[in-house]
């Protein structure tokens, strides 16, 4: 039996998500090849907590955790942390530090694909589009009528360090841009201003399933919201639709642009990329790489599309990790 830790919470808005999938992934871990720990990161403690609520303080020297005078290290962890320090690749460097196997990306791959600026300059050069945009750090002085010359209206305003959809505003006139500016600085001191794609939005899911990158099946989403905000997401309001309504040109077209994506980058574990498909052109818009294990998630949908169930794909993250 494997020792796992489920590391879940996290510092930022996202941490409720986080434990919402954390606590999924332990429902679905085989218990009779693993014994899961539901770890909960946050910035006041680091701490184990049982199935009576009872809280056991976590050892940060060699991340072990000690039960009524047993010491219990780890086999292996698994990130269900949404935004830092999970998917910023703050863990991951600590934990490769102390040569701990985790399931999701290394922690160049986790920094990188966490600032969404980064990433789509990286992808860029391999001719993979994304959205005209312009940047701002706080503090600098913010002149709408530049902004509205380059990215146009309406546009969106988004931290460039964060997700669930946390800070994003779709702004159509010039005077609601510092209100949004405003919004998206709660969340990130980076921000990204992008053009309106006005297409087909989808999500697309790449895992590493048995040593193949595999890309699963991809997602169509239509948000009865203004755009895929937080209430879309997680509230229920909006359709995703898996498979996607798209030609198999298209599912091919996007899915072989997501995978690129992936090798490009020397991914691990989990991925899923979101795009807008405008006139038959995919414009990818981000790359997540601890997305939602929710039962309203998309990754879950996709695999369960796939024939792979969440015992399944959970147990191949852990057994990839362990390698």
């Amino acid at each position: 039996m494997k020792n796992i830790a489920i590391i879940m919470g996290g510092y930022s808005s996202e941490y409720k998500i986080s434990l919402i999938s954390g606590n999924l992934v332990r429902q679905y871990l085989d218990k009779t090849k693993y014994n899961g720990f539901c770890i909960h990161i946050f910035k006041e403690k680091w701490v184990y907590v049982d199935d009576s609520e009872t809280e056991f303080h976590i050892d940060k020297n060699d991340f072990s955790v000690t039960v009524n005078g047993t010491k219990i290290n780890f086999d292996c962890v698994f990130n269900a942390i949404h935004g830092t320090p999970g998917e910023d690749g703050l863990m991951q460097a600590y934990l490769e530090l102390l040569q701990i196997p985790q399931t999701s990306c290394d922690y160049y791959q986790a920094a990188l694909t966490f600032n969404k600026r980064d990433t789509l300059s990286v992808l860029k050069p391999y001719g993979i589009k994304s959205a005209v945009s312009y940047y701002l750090n706080k503090g600098d002085k913010i002149y709408t009528d530049e902004i509205v010359k380059k990215v146009g209206l309406p546009c969106f305003v988004k931290p460039n360090k964060a997700g669930s959809s946390f800070g994003i505003s779709k702004v159509k006139t010039e005077a609601e841009l510092p209100i949004a500016i405003e919004v998206a600085y709660q969340e990130d001191n980076e921000i990204i201003i992008e053009s309106f794609l006005d297409g087909t939005e989808v999500s697309v899911g790449v895992i590493n399933y048995k040593g193949i990158i595999t890309v699963l099946p991809i997602t169509e989403i239509v948000s009865e919201n203004d755009f895929f905000d937080y209430e879309a997401k997680y509230l229920g309001k909006s359709q995703e639709i898996t498979p996607a309504r798209i030609s198999d040109e298209m599912t091919e077209k996007v899915g072989t642009i997501a995978k690129r994506a992936y090798e490009l980058l020397k991914m691990k574990g989990f991925s899923r990329s979101e795009f807008i498909i405008v006139n038959d052109e995919p414009f990818m818009l981000e790359m997540n790489t601890v997305p939602g294990m929710t039962n309203e998630s998309l990754l879950p949908q996709q695999a369960l599309a796939a024939g792979i169930s969440l015992e399944d794909l959970f147990a191949n993250a852990i057994e990839l990790a362990l390698r």
